[in-house]
């Protein structure tokens, strides 16, 4: 019987590998995203926790989660850097990154500690998920890269139904610092595992100049697909965020919901994306990359228009805001795997600079979200948040008229 994951780099082409041995690479590379993306994303919840802890406000501990966020930004001049010197090379340098920064913020104690543990940690994260997510692309058949990708995608959803639960735990039985040491340990043995699984880079360089620099970032530029998967990739993302920084006030001053309500709330999110990340995994492939995400985009355009004739019921606002992030995170990660295969010669550079864009549609979102709730409330925000998902959507179809998987057109 075939395996459902075909390999296609030169290694499998002469016999050397079996499809098996893949499985034990998306396995590791889930387990480090995992801790990734729990690093970055568990003092959201407790960020009074660590307020009170360290003696600084509210507003200290928010400017630092606002300083993590902006290292996605920094992607898009890595992305060259990751092509040139190696995928596997960047993936070690990244959680390397991951076990010193949260390593020192546990010895330190200190919010200059947990200032370094959060760049360090945004950094982490910015440079390996490119780097894997090319070293996957390479290897995968692009028939089969939606269950690759997408079960990798599972580490997103699994930080909120599993790393921060599990965090919340420890904070509560050992302290503050605990979660430090233990992310500094998992990170370390996700290194050695890193190391040992994935092969050393053939191929790559050990040095990079400038004018290799831009001309590997020129590759970018021009083709219509990759510009046009960035402003895809910044629209959608700072749609989302326009709604993602106000549902919880939406719920609270509608609903009346504590804190208890909107925990589960998060969680009901949690779920949808877990869901979405499924449905990558076994639909995906099956009915096509591009027509997944042209499904997906409308259906969250739907879910944006609909989210506030929700607002007579509690219960029916929080299906609302299910059937949406399971549309956005469906829409969203089948367009990481088909972004894989936008820019085959530059792969990283690609993903790098796939995700600096989502992330400064993020940044714009999350401070226009606030501004358009106050002056509009929930129907100004789904307004807003419908129209520019189908602005991206007409410019993602619009770049991918002409592309097909294995035609590379010079736009």
């Amino acid at each position: 019987m075939n395996s459902p994951i075909q390999i296609t780099d030169a290694a499998t082409a002469q016999g050397n590998k079996t499809p098996k041995a893949l499985y034990p690479k998306i396995a590791t590379a889930t387990f480090a995203r995992l801790l990734l993306n729990t690093s970055r994303r568990f003092v959201y919840p407790f960020a009074t926790v660590f307020s009170r802890h360290l003696g600084v406000s509210l507003t200290a501990i928010t400017s630092l989660i606002a300083v993590n966020q902006f290292t996605a930004v920094l992607g898009i001049a890595v992305g060259p850097i990751i092509d040139r010197i190696g995928y596997r090379r960047v993936m070690l340098i990244g959680m390397a990154m991951l076990v010193i920064g949260m390593g020192w913020a546990g010895l330190s104690g200190s919010y200059l500690g947990l200032l370094v543990a959060l760049i360090l940690a945004g950094l982490a994260k910015t440079i390996y998920d490119p780097a894997v997510q090319a070293q996957i692309g390479k290897q995968v058949a692009f028939a089969n890269r939606g269950a690759a990708i997408g079960f990798m995608e599972f580490a997103w959803s699994g930080s909120t139904l599993v790393g921060i639960p599990l965090v919340a735990m420890v904070l509560d039985r050992w302290g503050w610092r605990a979660p430090f040491f233990i992310f500094s340990i998992l990170g370390m043995m996700s290194l050695i595992l890193v190391g040992v699984i994935f092969e050393k880079d053939a191929g790559h360089q050990n040095t990079m100049t400038l004018r290799d620099f831009i001309a590997q970032f020129s590759r970018l530029g021009a083709k219509k697909v990759a510009v046009g998967a960035m402003v895809w990739a910044f629209l959608v993302s700072m749609a989302n965020d326009n709604l993602f920084v106000v549902y919880g006030v939406w719920l609270e001053t509608e609903f009346g919901m504590g804190i208890v309500a909107l925990g589960l709330s998060t969680g009901l999110i949690g779920l949808a994306e877990m869901l979405a990340e499924g449905f990558t995994v076994f639909v995906g492939d099956r009915i096509g990359l591009k027509r997944s995400v042209s499904i997906g985009c409308l259906a969250t355009i739907l879910a944006y228009f609909g989210l506030p004739l929700t607002s007579s019921m509690a219960s029916g606002a929080l299906f609302g805001l299910f059937v949406l992030f399971l549309s956005f995170e469906f829409t969203m990660v089948t367009s990481i795997c088909l972004a894989t295969e936008l820019l085959p010669e530059a792969r990283a550079t690609m993903m790098a600079a796939f995700y600096a864009a989502a992330g400064l549609g993020r940044v714009v979102g999350a401070a226009a979200g606030g501004i358009i709730w106050k002056n509009g409330g929930i129907w100004a925000v789904g307004l807003v948040s419908a129209t520019g998902t189908a602005l991206a959507a007409v410019v993602l179809l619009i770049s991918l008229a002409n592309w097909s998987h294995g035609v590379q057109t010079d736009d």
